[in-house]
């Protein structure tokens, strides 16, 4: 029974994080090469312009996974903090 409970979790926070995705990290990643194309045709930056141009463009993205990421650690925390609670329950009343 926990095991199925856990493969359904498992489930939803796979479809989440596939949606999630889909709709929105897909459209940045899109947004920060093609932003970074532009800073690599600026024939006249200097190398180190260029490079600041471009980690500029992948900040919104590193921004985003990073809260994605940890979104998702808070919740695998509160999860096992669940899971060990629950545990004890069941030890206890046997």
């Amino acid at each position: 029974m926990a095991e199925a409970a856990q493969g359904r979790v498992q489930e939803a926070v796979e479809s989440m994080v596939q949606g999630l995705e889909r709709e929105r990290i897909r459209g940045m990643q899109g947004a920060m090469f093609r932003c970074s194309a532009q800073c690599c045709e600026n024939s006249t930056a200097s190398m180190q312009q260029v490079q600041q141009c471009i980690e500029r463009c992948h900040a919104p993205l590193a921004r985003a996974q990073a809260i994605v990421t940890g979104e998702l650690e808070h919740f695998q925390d509160r999860l096992s903090r669940c899971t060990l609670h629950c545990n004890d329950k069941a030890r206890d009343a046997l």
